[in-house]
């Protein structure tokens, strides 16, 4: 459904990426689109496709350079190998800048290491209309909440092994404390319950899809970009 562009950074360096539209395209919001820590794979694409189907530009920046995984360890290796600040300065902001050239709004989401990347873009971001963080957050050390300026929606685990839900507590509080506008949502779910790989014996331990919750997490979703991006 989508194709392979490449895009500028801020820095003036190439990206690529996963681009891909919807029939209505001249008139059309945009959203960026964050991998979790496996890579640019089919299952971010299909993220990617869906919010294409709903009506939306979406492009999915490759933050791995054409690397990804399915094994954990490997997945770890990569992320491990990333350099966040940069991530979220020039590459996700490279892409919302490269949408902005398509689209009036453009907002931005992502899931997992994607959801502590996307906390991070509003802090890096200014040209951001809106966020939907997924599980995923990184140190509140490295959260500026003073430079978010676009609403927020959050999508939290109560069961997460991976992202505590105490931490979310504190992220709450050092939002509220900047007059950060946001919403959060708690799941009695574990981490990555909205992906639906996230299935049978070679799921990652301490991940499980829930689709009940991540249908519900969706409809907000949704709701949520239509009100800011539209």
């Amino acid at each position: 459904m989508g194709k392979t562009i490449s895009f500028k950074r801020p820095d003036g360096k190439d990206v690529q990426g996963y681009l891909v539209e919807p029939a209505n395209a001249g008139s059309a919001a945009a959203i960026v689109v964050i991998q979790e820590w496996w890579g640019l794979n089919d299952q971010i694409r299909g993220v990617a496709d869906r919010l294409a189907q709903a009506g939306y530009i979406a492009l999915v920046p490759d933050l791995y350079r054409g690397k990804s995984t399915v094994e954990a360890a490997e997945a770890h290796h990569l992320m491990s190998g990333l350099n966040f600040g940069d991530a979220a300065s020039q590459d996700i902001r490279g892409a919302v800048q490269f949408l902005k050239g398509r689209a009036g709004k453009v907002g931005v989401t992502g899931f997992c290491m994607g959801g502590a990347l996307t906390l991070l873009s509003l802090c890096a971001s200014p040209e951001v209309d809106a966020g939907v963080a997924w599980y995923g957050c990184p140190p509140l050390e490295y959260i500026d909440a003073a430079k978010i300026k676009a609403p927020l929606q959050g999508h939290w685990a109560t069961q997460d092994d991976f992202f505590p839900i105490a931490t979310v507590d504190q992220l709450e509080e050092k939002l509220r404390t900047a007059d950060v506008r946001f919403e959060f949502h708690r799941y009695l779910a574990r981490h990555g319950f909205a992906n639906e790989t996230a299935l049978g014996p070679r799921r990652l331990p301490g991940t499980q899809f829930d689709p009940v919750w991540a249908q519900q997490a969706w409809d907000r979703t949704f709701t949520f970009f239509a009100r800011w991006l539209r």
